[in-house]
């Protein structure tokens, strides 16, 4: 009798992959990375344990978003005090903070409990072409978007 497959975390072998994230579309390179940092694009995929490999996007500030959200759309969060909601607009956010625009998406895509959280901590954004991960050997990764 065959049984199915599980994975278990010390059979785990991660890769590094590096993002050029300049000219991608925000949501069609978030879904795809989110994928690789859950593991669903490996045969050996278990829902619960994390077989996912590590993402480096750079280029975080040439993101491209589509239609007018740039003007209208907008990143809130709120401090847990009353009148503590901000809001800021998508331009804003591109211009000061690209990275976090990126972790937003993508991580809005992941689990919410553990591993998620988990999964989450094998994303490294960066603004520019540069990042400090050279040790790794990442593969430059081609995205479909």
């Amino acid at each position: 009798m065959r049984t199915t497959y599980m994975a278990k975390p010390g059979d785990v072998k991660r890769k590094w992959y590096v993002v050029d994230a300049q000219g991608q579309t925000l949501g069609r390179l978030a879904s795809e990375v989110a994928a690789i940092l859950r593991g669903k694009t490996k045969p050996q995929y278990t829902p619960h344990i994390d077989v996912g490999d590590n993402v480096i996007i750079v280029n975080a500030e040439k993101i491209q978003l589509t239609g007018k959200k740039l003007s209208q759309k907008y990143y809130h969060r709120h401090s847990g005090y009353p009148g503590g909601l901000r809001s800021t607009r998508a331009d804003d956010m591109r211009r000061e903070k690209p990275e976090k625009m990126l972790e937003i998406a993508i991580k809005g895509m992941l689990p919410k409990n553990t591993l998620g959280r988990e999964q989450g901590k094998k994303l490294f954004v960066y603004e520019g072409p540069e990042h400090k991960h050279h040790a790794q050997q990442p593969e430059e990764l081609q995205l479909r978007g």
